[in-house]
């Protein structure tokens, strides 16, 4: 599988490049110094606002991060929902699906969830062709692990526009987790993933300058993006810069500034009731709920 087949922001970098040389065709040391300094604009300039799968559908608000710790989703439409709204449709007795309204299948129903993300592959759903990826990566829902397809599955989704697919083909490749271990592949997955908005590959390129080129104002470069986005890894990342004098004490600020200012845009006070329902002591799943629900109805019918 070829990087390049991949369309994204990576070509913005190129075009960038390829501007760079044109600027200055007299001196070709100026010129390749032009391009790497509009590689490096691009690179920090495109992807600092989150993408729009990342925002909850139903209150409009960017999803908290870990989105899959905060979130629910439902393979009927490809929707994340955010744990708060799903909760209020809950609390408001609906037993479907929040968005599209469709009967949600049970969760031992494997062959149901399988049958509603193929038929959305089969309408090359770049979301639904990267959760069939996942499952045969991780071998769920029935399915025998077979990593190989799934990474083929990831480079579909990849074409057709996932951004998710990008941050995890860039995790097979800079770990070597299903295919032969290949940093620069990996790190030009997350380079293409990070200019489109996904925060967790804009961390990872932080790592990557800090821990591996020791380019501590790179790295500071991509924290701060990151953080501003409402990753807390990245707040923690720049402190501890800042602990050992590579980091100044303003990007810190602005780092820990920026990441509270990305709370509150995500805080809602059905999300509180929700993230307080989970956290307790004797909690039920919300799906579980929703099915004694539909099983309760049901049974009003008879």
């Amino acid at each position: 599988m070829s990087t390049t087949n991949v369309p994204g922001a990576d070509d913005s970098v190129e075009a960038c490049a390829n501007r760079g040389k044109s600027e200055n065709e007299e001196g070709s040391g100026a010129c390749k110094k032009r391009a790497v300094e509009l590689k490096d604009e691009c690179l920090y300039t495109q992807g600092q606002e989150r993408p729009e799968g990342d925002f909850c559908p139903l209150c409009t608000l960017p999803i908290p991060l870990p989105v899959e710790k905060h979130s629910v989703f439902n393979v009927c439409c490809m929707k994340k929902i955010c744990n708060g709204c799903d909760m209020a449709a809950c609390e408001k007795g609906m037993s479907d699906c929040p968005f599209c309204r469709t009967p949600l299948p049970a969760s031992s129903a494997e062959d149901d969830s399988l049958a509603m993300i193929q038929a959305r592959v089969d309408k090359k759903d770049p979301d639904a062709i990267f959760l069939l990826g996942k499952t045969y990566y991780h071998g769920a829902l029935g399915l025998q692990k077979v990593m190989r397809k799934g990474i083929e599955l990831y480079a579909e989704a990849a074409q057709l526009g996932s951004i998710d697919a990008l941050y995890s083909l860039g995790n097979v490749y800079f770990l070597g987790r299903g295919a032969q271990e290949n940093q620069a592949k990996g790190l030009k997955f997350w380079t293409k993933a990070a200019m489109q908005g996904h925060v967790e590959s804009r961390h990872n390129l932080g790592c990557y300058e800090i821990n591996e080129k020791g380019s501590s104002e790179r790295a500071a470069k991509h924290f701060l993006i990151s953080a501003k986005m409402g990753h807390i890894g990245s707040v923690e990342e720049i402190k501890d810069m800042f602990m050992r004098g590579v980091a100044t004490k303003g990007q810190y600020a602005e780092a820990l500034r920026g990441y509270q200012d990305a709370v509150e845009e995500m805080e809602s006070r059905d999300r509180d009731e929700a993230k307080a329902f989970l956290e307790s002591e004797c909690v039920v799943p919300v799906k579980e709920i929703k099915r004694k629900r539909k099983k309760g109805k049901k049974n009003r019918r008879k």
